[in-house]
């Protein structure tokens, strides 16, 4: 019968050491902010804030275009700021099994195309329920404006979305390196 060995080190840890471990390594990536991805989703954040809260202050209740323009604007700000949390965080990479770029691309198609049909009807809407001049026609004037804007934003994460996606101008390794963002 073999002896049990008289030097035998063990190591012992509690349940809130590992908690604070992992509760540290949330730490946000700035690289990702400087990075062309992490522009274009502060500018649909920052953008589409506008759109709805220009929307918003007006009686838009009263005419069904602007639901639908409301709930394009606030589903897809909240849907970008769960992406922005999720690349800021670098959560995506912890969630290895998601296909990152193909889910953010056919995100960013999506919200083109949801953007394309609430600019139009914003734009379509706002001579017809209101009066030019007035408060209530600037505000949802600026808002098709900004709508366009948040619409080429989100058009353009889609192009760069894709070229993640496909693989254009980098190769496995760097695009591990550096986070599945240009």
């Amino acid at each position: 019968m073999a002896e049990f060995p008289s030097k035998v080190s063990t190591r012992t840890s509690s349940p809130a050491q590992g908690a604070g471990a992992a509760v540290s390594a949330l730490r946000p990536d700035l690289g990702f902010v400087r990075s062309i991805l992490g522009g274009l989703m502060l500018l649909q954040l920052v953008l589409g804030l506008l759109v709805w809260a220009l929307i918003a202050d007006t009686p838009y209740h009263l005419y069904p275009a602007y639901g639908w323009v409301m709930f394009v604007a606030v589903f897809l700000w909240l849907a970008t700021i769960v992406f922005f949390v999720l690349y800021l965080f670098q959560l995506h990479m912890k969630l290895y099994m998601v296909p990152w770029p193909l889910v953010l691309m056919i995100f960013n198609m999506g919200a083109t195309v949801l953007y394309i049909t609430a600019f139009i009807t914003c734009s379509a809407a706002v001579e017809v329920t209101s009066l030019k001049g007035t408060r209530q026609y600037n505000q949802r004037a600026a808002a098709s404006f900004f709508a366009c804007l948040v619409m080429i934003a989100y058009g353009v994460s889609a192009f760069f979305s894709f070229q993640a996606w496909r693989g254009v101008g980098s190769n496995a390794a760097t695009s591990q390196m550096a986070g599945g963002y240009a």
